[in-house]
């Protein structure tokens, strides 16, 4: 009764809007009457008055937005209609614009993104691959050449050179992946000149839901190769065959034992071992006892085995491609070319498909989206699918939903979802009601849920002699072509899932007249939002469509999530063989089962990002530190503080008794020589009593210049080389550690812990042992290094690898210096020469 009597939140905001569409439409003769070059010129004394004089962008808005859309029917013939306005506004004020496909939303972001470029602090566009963000840019970029203003698109394969260029632009497109991964990679550059992004300012990102909720469940990560054992993964998948599933069970039945070697979960993807599977296990393997800590790591290779053949499937969640097994975007149905499964599973999935095993990785640098998005001063976003995920949008982000209305109604019919007994009698509809569609000229736009259900349908409608377009991972290529002339004239296109398919269907001569275009639903996805981007390809800009989803009892989502409730109703209702039932009851039914899949996929993501939360912190501290290392001029200062540091916590025992028993002082003189290198004084040599803070500095300071004498011009290089060097290589083993940490905390629930507050715990404390470590590792070089030769200036120049994929499998490579210890090099399994006994990797080579 409020809703109807005040509007809802929605209607309130949109009502307050209206003034200023008024605003922007009295200004239009105005605009009308400018000449071409005025434009340009406007633009810059905008951009004056922000930079110079304060100028606050809101006040800017109503005649910046009007001059926007005279510069759009200028130079593309393009008129922004009032709702686009609206749309402008929304993305400005830093929230989702949730807008009906054909709605314009690649023209709409014009308006906010000129108005945010005139801050001149860069803007980014956000698309969903290359050929969007090359195409928006190009498109776009007439308009906002007419402006004065420049654009830049960032995409896989450019240079640094390139890439700096684009980002020193007013206006930047690109993908997620490759803004994700020029942070990761500026963050591990050595000289300033050399980072290609600036502060991430303001973005809006395209089909928002796809990027900050789809993908935000796989972080972006740079990863090294690490050691390689392609055999142990072979010869794990040779004992799978051998190894037997145990028939599901009832999860209230806790008395029947499994009746097989291992037990699967379908809906979370985990495999456990039964005891009779990890005894036959031990005698294949030929080992005593698998749970032994020497053989911890064939217990994990067996189960990701189990889980590559069981949980994992050719031409659904992967495909093969020239040797090399390419994993498909279960909501897009893109391949992924790049991008690995961690943890060994992505091998064993090589090793299952007889290809080329390749070594694994050890992470350099990772952010999730998630935290990636949210370090921009001002995020906005745009998609005709975000309103089911409000929630999370919210939670996360802090971003708003705001429902745009149409610039026409609505009138494409939904029809209700038609249920079948069986697979077979739902495919064979499918196929009648295609073929019925062509022969009465309806174009049909058939949506899978996989490649194999794409081309399951493929050979069906071959049978029948139906022409038809497949555009999968398979055959991506030519996408943007395929799903334009969809809505031609008898066109039956089969695609996998439409989510960000960017591309506009328009309706070819006669197709109104025959109802539009038809939208066939081969099976309800896990989430509403993918089922409402396939329908929302119909009924474009008022155009007439019909859409229709066809399910089946045994489908995924109804064998894993649909209740037995719901089989029960369909009894009742009297199914019969063949024959199919159109109830709102059960679409209702089918509807709650996909909230409580997007309830599951939620609380994944939000669990990632409290994980992530605890690296974010780390990892902005030691990025900052980093930032700092390499813009400060003069490194003296902050040597001299990680000498302080390091002598308090050395001279500890010293600084809180004065008599130290002669075993103590012993081990604090050791060191002191293995650290600093005191050894080389012949006070320290001479004296069995500790040196005094004063002294040690003093002594420290001492060689610190005999290095300098002996670098002349290249000391503050050397000094920041190593102190990064050190930086790194410790960060580096700190990653690994956290994952280490991360794997096993779950078990702390048995022990009544909370494991995410013992993960911080924990992760604070490795973060400070990394910290000290640094400082350690960095003063241990200075003090011992002797510089053999002339150092050349090129010598401390270094580069990254710049062929980033997505889940990177290079790390960043850095030339070698000409510098060596004046003491003889020492094995690493070679007695370490400090005399402790250890192996010498295990002691000062650490």
């Amino acid at each position: 009764m409020l809703k109807f009597l005040f509007g809802s939140k929605n209607d309130r905001y949109l009502k307050k809007l209206e003034p200023i569409i008024a605003q922007i439409n009295d200004l239009e003769p105005q605009m009308q009457a400018l000449s071409d070059e005025d434009f340009p010129a406007k633009i810059n004394q905008w951009k004056d008055e922000v930079q110079n004089q304060g100028r606050d962008l809101d006040d800017l808005l109503p005649e910046c937005f009007a001059l926007v859309r005279e510069a759009g029917r200028r130079a593309m013939g393009m008129r922004h209609y009032d709702v686009q306005l609206i749309g402008g506004m929304v993305l400005h004020q830093g929230k989702i614009s949730e807008m009906k496909t054909g709605e314009g939303k690649t023209l709409v972001a014009t308006l906010a993104v000129v108005l945010n470029a005139l801050s001149c602090k860069g803007v980014h566009v956000v698309t969903v691959n290359d050929y969007l963000a090359k195409r928006d840019a190009e498109w776009m970029g007439q308009l906002y050449g007419f402006l004065g203003l420049t654009v830049g698109v960032i995409v896989h394969g450019l240079s640094d050179e390139e890439r700096k260029a684009a980002y020193a632009s007013d206006i930047t497109y690109g993908t997620n992946n490759e803004f994700g991964f020029d942070y990761l990679r500026d963050n591990m550059k050595f000289y300033k000149e050399q980072l290609v992004q600036r502060e991430l300012n303001y973005a809006i990102v395209d089909e928002v839901d796809s990027i900050l909720i789809d993908e935000a469940r796989t972080p972006l990560i740079i990863s090294g190769a690490a050691d390689s054992a392609s055999g142990l993964y072979q010869r794990i998948n040779g004992l799978v065959p051998s190894l037997k599933m145990s028939t599901p069970r009832d999860p209230e039945d806790k008395d029947t034992p499994p009746d097989g070697d291992f037990e699967l979960d379908e809906k979370g993807k985990t495999i456990t071992l039964t005891d009779a599977g990890v005894e036959k296990c031990e005698e294949l393997l030929g080992i005593d006892n698998l749970f032994d800590p020497q053989h911890i790591s064939l217990q994990h290779h067996i189960l990701q085995a189990l889980k590559a053949h069981h949980c994992f499937h050719l031409d659904v969640d992967y495909m093969v491609t020239e040797g090399q097994v390419v994993l498909v975007d279960e909501f897009t149905g893109r391949p992924m070319p790049g991008r690995r499964l961690s943890e060994g599973l992505h091998q064993a999935i090589e090793a299952k498909e007889g290809v080329k095993v390749e070594s694994e990785n050890q992470t350099l640098a990772s952010i999730t989206f998630q935290n990636y998005f949210r370090m921009y001063e001002k995020l906005a976003g745009m998609t005709g699918t975000a309103d089911t995920e409000s929630v999370e949008f919210n939670q996360i982000y802090g971003l708003e939903v705001i429902v745009i209305p149409t610039h026409k109604d609505m009138i494409r019919k939904d029809h209700p979802d038609a249920i079948f007994k069986s697979q077979q009698e739902k495919y064979n509809a499918i196929a009648l009601d295609i073929q019925d569609c062509y022969k009465r000229g309806q174009p049909v736009l058939v949506g899978t849920v996989s490649i194999e259900k794409s081309e399951l349908i493929s050979r069906m409608l071959k049978k029948l002699k139906v022409p038809h377009n497949v555009l999968n991972a398979k055959h991506h290529e030519n996408e943007a072509q395929i799903v334009a002339e969809a809505g031609e004239k008898q066109k039956v296109t089969i695609a996998t899932n439409m989510a960000g398919r960017g591309t506009d269907i328009k309706l070819g001569e006669g197709v109104k007249e025959l109802g539009g275009l038809h939208i066939l639903g081969t099976e309800r996805h896990e989430s509403r939002r993918i089922d409402n981007q396939l329908r929302g390809r119909s009924g474009r800009q008022g155009d007439p469509g019909s859409s229709r989803f066809y399910l089946a009892l045994d489908d995924d989502l109804m064998r894993l999530f649909g209740s037995d409730r719901l089989k029960g109703i369909m009894e009742r209702l009297g199914m019969e063989e063949g024959q199919a039932i159109e109830n709102k009851m059960v679409s209702g039914a089918i509807e709650k089962s996909q909230t409580r899949v997007e309830n599951h996929h939620f609380e994944i993501r939000k669990q990632l990002l409290e994980y992530d939360d605890v690296m974010n912190q780390q990892r902005h501290a030691i990025y900052e530190l980093r930032r700092d290392l390499m813009s400060a001029e003069s490194m003296d200062g902050i040597v001299e503080e990680y000498a302080e540091d390091l002598f308090e916590e050395i001279l500890s025992p010293a600084l809180a008794e004065k008599n130290l028993d002669d075993e103590t002082k012993a081990a604090v003189r050791l060191r002191l020589e293995e650290v600093f290198d005191f050894g080389r004084y012949e006070g320290f040599r001479n004296s069995d009593e500790l040196p005094g803070l004063d002294q040690a500095m003093a002594w420290t300071k001492d060689i610190l210049k005999v290095l300098e004498a002996s670098a002349p011009g290249h000391y503050q290089e050397i000094l920041r080389y190593f102190l990064l060097e050190s930086l790194d290589r410790n960060w580096k083993e700190h990653l690994l550690n956290m994952d280490h940490l991360r794997d096993g905390i779950g078990l702390r629930g048995y022990g009544q812990k909370d494991p995410k507050q013992e993960y911080k715990r924990e992760g604070f404390e490795l973060f400070q042992e990394m910290i000290y470590t640094i400082k350690e590792t960095a003063m241990r070089a200075f003090c011992h290094l002797r510089i053999e030769a002339e150092v050349k200036e090129e010598e401390f120049q270094h580069e990254t690898n710049e062929d980033v994929e997505y889940q990177d499998s290079e790390s960043s490579r850095r030339k070698q210096t000409t510098v060596r210890r004046d003491a003889p090099k020492v094995g690493r399994n070679d007695p370490c020469p400090c005399g402790s006994g250890k192996k010498y990797k295990k002691c000062c080579g650490k």
